[in-house]
């Protein structure tokens, strides 16, 4: 088991995305209902964040509802927002307590309206908070993004705001939600199952990817570690050869 000694805290990945996978797996094992999961997930949240805090992590995204989760059976939706609010405000004391900035991506304008309401409030409390980047993926998915920056994009051309010439890469990532936000070095994904699930699609380019069995709820302060410690075993070569990386 990795412990914090044996980081290299030169190499910690500046944005780290989690796709927290499993909570209704972990609740059917225990007899449980899936919303019992989601419930038992919060340590999990809790302890993932403040060690990205502690470790020196800029940002950490947690995908924490997909576009896709809204044509789950109606009951789990109206419990998971529930307990969206729920968390929220709880958890804001020890955000700021912990000098985190809590942000969001998505469609916020389909929640609820406690939900955006408590959203924003704790938005503008860890305003001024100048440690971990904690976004909140939600109501979001990589096509979703892609899409509404293509809207953007062609309202842009269509006002004579862009010439269609000049549209590159950064554009387009100028246009999306996580503009501002540098892309994930490193994809946690828990529960085993290997794919990214329309998450960051255009961001995910070069991110390494760190596939555990564990169960979202099972997921502890060490665990990450352990990610992170497989992340720095790892070459990132961005298409170059390890030759050119040795000699540059």
């Amino acid at each position: 088991m990795a412990g914090p000694a044996e980081l290299d805290k030169a190499n910690i990945p500046a944005h780290v995305a989690v796709i927290m996978d499993g909570n209704g797996r972990w609740a059917k094992q225990r007899g449980g209902l899936r919303v019992f999961g989601h419930q038992s997930a919060i340590t999990a949240v809790r302890e993932t964040v403040e060690e990205a805090a502690r470790l020196g992590v800029k940002f950490l995204t947690l995908y924490a509802f997909s576009t896709e989760n809204w044509n789950r059976p109606a009951l789990e939706v109206m419990a998971l927002m529930q307990l969206l609010v729920h968390t929220i405000r709880q958890e804001t004391p020890t955000l700021l307590k912990n000098n985190v900035r809590l942000t969001s991506i998505g469609d916020i304008a389909s929640l609820p309206a406690n939900c955006q309401r408590e959203l924003a409030e704790a938005t503008a409390l860890t305003a001024n908070s100048t440690g971990l980047n904690l976004v909140l993926a939600l109501s979001y998915s990589g096509r979703w993004d892609l899409a509404q920056a293509a809207r953007r994009l062609a309202l842009a051309v269509s006002a004579g705001e862009l010439h269609p010439e000049s549209v590159s890469e950064n554009t387009l990532a100028a246009y999306l939600a996580t503009a501002g936000i540098p892309d994930p070095e490193l994809l946690i994904r828990t529960s085993g199952e290997q794919r990214i699930s329309n998450f960051m699609l255009w961001q995910l380019a070069y991110t390494e990817l760190y596939i555990t069995d564990l169960l979202w709820p099972d997921f502890r302060q060490q665990h990450f570690r352990e990610a992170i410690a497989a992340y720095q075993r790892r070459e990132r070569r961005f298409g170059k050869t390890g030759e050119q990386l040795a000699q540059a």
